[in-house]
């Protein structure tokens, strides 16, 4: 009896002393691009609450006035981003970005879908244009 509690005792102790996890630390790349998805989720949170100033405060004065001339009026809209790939260079970072949007004008439901690269700019980043297909430019 007491060589099988002095063996399960060995087991136990052997168990937890394998169980520390190594916890790596965060790079700068992952951060940057933590930090762009999350500003490409939050522009569009504002634009769906139709929130000119949050729009504003994430974008530079160019990429403003891009989505600014792309968003057109709505009932409601729901659209949902799938980050997909994320480039890092010296002075920008690009998203590539999936969406699938759906937008109800005047009781009429429009359900459309692509693909749009993010660019981001400056410290911190700012969305400064979209590229390929526009997900704040409902059709039409």
């Amino acid at each position: 009896m007491k060589k099988a509690l002095i063996l399960l005792l060995i087991a136990v102790f052997s168990l937890l002393s394998c169980g520390g996890k190594e916890v790596k630390k965060v790079t700068d790349e992952s951060k940057t691009a933590q930090e762009a998805i999350a500003l490409a989720e939050g522009i569009k949170e504002a634009y769906l609450k139709r929130d000119l100033s949050a729009i504003e405060k994430g974008t530079t004065k160019e990429g403003y006035r891009e989505l600014l001339g792309a968003i057109k009026s709505f009932d409601k809209a729901e659209l949902t981003f799938s980050s997909k790939w994320v480039e890092i260079e010296e002075t920008s970072v690009s998203v590539r970005i999936a969406w699938s949007g759906e937008w109800v004008v005047g009781g009429q439901t429009t359900e459309e879908r692509g693909a749009a690269l993010f660019i981001f700019e400056g410290r911190p980043l700012k969305l400064s244009r979209i590229l390929r297909a526009n997900p704040f430019r409902q059709p039409e």
